[in-house]
Parts: structure tokens; C-alpha cells; sequence
């Protein structure tokens, strides 16, 4: 590449900014030509061509970067001291390229309208709402918990493997397109990451790789856990960035699963966000509402819990804050906290809807 379509495409970053914050701006543009336009067939079509391949192809294209990276490192080092200039005119050439590659692939949608448009459902909820939710989601997370074990102490042990799941949650996304067609799961690609390892340091449990559109999981968290994060990151592949929507989009195609496992994983990862969320607002309430919860329930939440401490470590904070960062940047004003608004979502949801 010469240094003169260098310097054009360099340019083009700044450009390229200005004009995804204007079109951001109107939402309703972005939602019918890009959400509902363009977006679906350029990720059923990148599923067409990498959903079959049983491993992951975007953490093999993110492995073959940062080769390439060390290696130009390695091979210039002596021009980049002499002509740092000229370095940093290949950083921002990169960034350019990739900036064009993430808004085009798949990151105009955090610009489209919120779920709460498309669903006619509210986030706002008072505490008496929390409370009553709250309770409600005990009672249906001690009933499956009830059904599966027998009793009300075992904790609740998912008996399938990682393909199964997967290939479960696009059973109840095929379900979930009779009452929303919007959320119609083609070309499935769903898939557990190479980096499930550096992904728990991290503190994730999965990812959407954006230019592969492959919704990736991590593979070594409980598999309690994967019907969920299964259901979550296929969210995202269905074009909603926002993450409390695709907290939302997990929680109703889990729990309108028939299989009674996917039900408990559902019901009970609310719960766990209702009881965070009550124990913020009123803390005697909490207290009193959680005896009412089955030791099984309570043994599944701290297996979780158990799994993350042991990979707590003093950079997990970093990678947090600079994805909380990157969310606020990419118009989610909340930020990482926006996870924790998925009560709102279910409390308005289930105002409407009996689930």
C-alpha cells in the first residue's frame, strides 16, 4: 500500500467519526436501513460462510493480528525509532480500516432504536413493582429447581454438553419467532471461544466477534450458566447491542424453552439481578425476602460465584473499565451498569406478558 493511500484512509478516521455520530443521530434512519436493512444480510451471510466451521474463526483472525503485529514490531523497530511519525501513521491507518470494518459489520446498531421501542415496554419501575417481581421469580425458580432435583436442597447440574446447548437455544429462538419474527435465528453460529480461558480472567462469559458475526461463548464458565450466555450473545448476533436488550433477548428465549433445565437457568439468572438490584434499594426487604429462596437455588448462585473468585485478578478492573469505556464511546450512556437495566426491561415485559 503506498504512502499516499495511506495518508487518504488515514484521514478518513476523523471523517469516518463525524459521520457515524451523524447518522447516529437518527436513529429511526439507522433501524430501517441498517438495522433492518443492510445488517441482516451481511451477518447471515458471514454466518453462511463461517457458522459450519466448528471452531472459531474471528479468534483465529484476532490470533493471525497479533502475529502480524509482533512480527512488523520485530522486523521495523529500528525505523519506528528513527521515524516515529511514520509509525504512527500506520497505527491510524489500522484503526481507520478497522473502524470501517466494526460500523459496517456490525456497530451502526448501537445507534438503532432501543428495545424498548420495538417492544413498547418501559425500564422505569417503582420498588413495590421489584418486590412483587422479585418474589414471583423465587417462587418459579424454587418450582424448576424443585422439578429437576426432587428436592429443595440439591443444587441443579445441567446434563448436557456444549452442543447440545447451543444447538437447544436455537431450538428456542426457532420457538420465539412465532411470537417475534424479528427475532428469527438464520444460519445459526454459535460457538465456544479458543479464549474462554483469558476471557474468565477478563471476567466475560462470551462474546460477539463483529467481523466474523460468530456469537462466541465461554466455554469453561458453569454450564448452569450457558443457556443463558447462549441466548445473550445470539442477541447480539440478531443486531442489538445494547446490553440489557440482549440480557432480555437471553432471558425470554431461555425461558420460553420447553426444556425445564433452560427454564431454571432462566428464571433464576433474573432473580439473581432482582435480588442485586433489591438489595441496592432497600437492604432490610432483601434480607427478608431471601430466606424464602431453596438452598439449591442459593448452592447454584455461589457454584458461580466460586468459579469467577478463583480467577479474580488485579487486571480484570482494567478490562472492565475499558469496556465500560468503549460501551459509553459506542452510545450506551450506562455503560457496564446498562446489564443490570434488564430489570426494568423484565418488570415492564411481564406487566404485559404472563411468563
Amino acid at each position: 500500500m503506498g504512502q499516499k493511500l495511506k495518508t487518504i484512509i488515514a484521514i478518513a478516521l476523523p471523517v469516518q467519526v463525524i459521520l457515524v455520530k451523524w447518522i447516529g443521530s437518527y436513529p429511526d434512519f439507522v433501524e430501517n436501513y441498517y438495522s433492518n436493512g443492510i445488517y441482516p444480510r451481511i451477518s447471515q451471510f458471514l454466518r453462511t460462510l463461517f457458522g459450519w466451521i466448528p471452531f472459531s474463526i474471528g479468534d483465529l483472525f484476532y490470533t493471525v493480528l497479533v502475529i502480524l503485529a509482533v512480527r512488523y514490531l520485530y522486523r521495523h523497530w529500528k525505523t519506528i525509532i528513527k521515524k516515529p511519525l511514520l509509525f504512527l501513521k500506520e497505527i491510524v491507518v489500522v484503526l481507520s480500516i478497522a473502524y470501517f470494518a466494526f460500523h459496517l459489520l456490525w456497530g451502526m446498531n448501537y445507534y438503532r432504536q432501543p428495545i424498548t421501542w420495538k417492544l413498547g415496554i418501559e425500564k422505569e419501575y417503582t420498588k413495590e413493582q421489584l418486590v412483587s417481581f422479585t418474589s414471583y421469580l423465587i417462587k418459579k425458580s424454587n418450582e424448576y429447581q424443585t422439578e429437576i432435583t426432587g428436592d429443595t436442597i440439591d443444587l441443579v447440574k445441567i446434563p448436557y454438553s456444549k452442543k447440545e446447548i447451543f444447538k437447544k437455544t436455537e431450538e428456542g429462538y426457532s420457538k420465539l419467532k412465532n411470537s417475534y419474527p424479528d427475532f428469527e435465528y438464520k444460519r445459526p453460529s454459535l460457538k465456544s471461544s479458543i479464549y474462554s480461558l483469558p476471557l474468565t480472567y477478563m471476567g466475560y462469559g462470551g462474546y460477539l466477534n463483529p467481523f466474523s458475526n460468530e456469537a462466541q461463548v465461554n466455554g469453561i464458565t458453569p454450564p448452569y450458566r450457558l443457556p443463558t450466555v447462549s441466548g445473550h450473545e445470539v442477541g447480539h448476533q440478531l443486531g442489538y447491542s445494547a446490553e440489557d436488550a440482549t440480557n432480555f433477548i437471553g432471558f425470554l428465549v431461555t425461558s420460553q424453552n420447553d426444556n425445564p433445565y433452560f427454564k431454571y437457568a432462566a428464571y433464576s439468572h433474573a432473580l439473581a439481578y432482582c435480588l442485586s438490584d433489591l438489595s441496592r434499594v432497600d437492604e432490610v426487604k432483601f434480607k427478608e425476602i431471601l430466606p424464602q429462596l431453596n438452598p439449591g437455588v442459593k448452592k447454584n448462585y455461589k457454584e458461580v460465584s466460586e468459579f469467577w473468585e478463583q480467577y479474580e485478578n488485579p487486571l480484570e478492573p482494567v478490562f472492565k473499565s475499558i469496556f465500560n469505556t468503549f460501551l459509553k464511546v459506542n452510545n450506551q450512556e450506562e455503560g457496564i451498569k446498562s446489564y443490570n437495566s434488564v430489570v426494568g426491561l423484565l418488570i415492564s415485559y411481564h406487566q404485559h406478558h404472563t411468563f
